[in-house]
């Protein structure tokens, strides 16, 4: 099992590392990102996630939820396929609630 690392590449934009599944998520992990001292745009990139599970999809909704709290724009990069097939098992992508800088 791979943690999951969070780290910030440059103000606003995050690398997500690691298995976004319920071993690896804890309080700490959901808050990582503060959303009340961020830009008004934030970017996570996805590309160095490995597994992800009903866990990891709910830590997204989560942020996407903290992030609308805060009039912030949540963006993801390199949505993994397992991600969008999770999504689009709990109708989540008909609420097109993940995007990209470029939809």
């Amino acid at each position: 099992m791979q943690n999951i690392e969070i780290t910030r590449s440059e103000l606003g934009s995050y690398m997500l590392k690691g298995n976004l599944i319920f071993n690896t998520i804890n309080k700490v992990v959901l808050n990582t990102l503060d959303f009340k001292q961020a830009p008004s745009s934030i970017t996570i990139d996805l590309q160095q996630v490995g597994e992800i599970d009903s866990a990891g999809l709910a830590l997204l909704i989560e942020w996407i939820k903290f992030a609308q709290a805060h009039q912030k724009k949540l963006y993801f990069d390199n949505i993994p396929t397992q991600l969008t097939a999770l999504a689009k098992l709990s109708y989540i992508s008909e609420i097109d609630l993940f995007t990209t800088k470029n939809n």
